[in-house]
């Protein structure tokens, strides 16, 4: 299980990085967006590639931190009800909703999405609007953000195992285990 753990700790360090890494894709995003709308006003010129370039910039802020979402514990959960349940309920809550939900939705997604990324690639598709920008980039963040979940999904299983049989003192812990 400790190794298990290390493991998990890995997953987490991944996901953290490429979590803090995107930050910086909202800068980005914002002054895409804040720079088209002021040439496009100011000469009166636009191009739909950088109205694409913003749509891909979100799209993988909100794909590439799924799994930085979830390690943070900041996703979208049933506290209301589960806040009154012990944490050993909770933990195993947790382990039934990754094992039964997560990881059969984000593996359906990255299995259907992972043709369409290789079709799109293999073919070099182009948007349809004039001057738009490839489109093999933003369909290979589905499958890759959705596999950050899945593995992220791995690391928060491990740590709610842990925790159900005394390893660690806290259901999401990530090394802090007992010697």
């Amino acid at each position: 299980m400790r190794f298990l753990l290390r493991i998990s700790g890995l997953i987490d360090a991944v996901n953290d990085g490429i979590g803090k890494l995107v930050y910086w894709l909202v800068l980005v995003a914002v002054l895409v967006s804040a720079g088209n709308a002021v040439i496009r006003y100011s000469i009166n010129y636009s191009s739909n590639a950088w109205l694409e370039l913003q749509w891909y910039l979100f799209s993988a802020i909100f794909l590439l931190c799924s799994g930085y979402t979830f390690l943070r514990n900041e996703h979208i959960r049933i506290d209301i009800i589960l806040g009154r349940f012990s944490k050993r309920v909770q933990a195993a809550v947790d382990v039934f909703g990754i094992l039964f939900f997560l990881f059969p939705m984000a593996i359906l997604i990255m299995w259907l999405a992972w043709p369409m990324f290789m079709d799109s690639f293999r073919t070099h598709e182009m948007s349809s609007d004039a001057g738009g920008l490839i489109r093999w980039p933003a369909k290979l963040l589905v499958p890759v953000g959705f596999f950050l979940l899945t593995a992220q999904g791995f690391s928060e299983l491990i740590k709610r195992i842990a925790f159900l049989v005394g390893l660690t003192d806290e259901p999401g812990a990530k090394m802090h285990s007992h010697s």
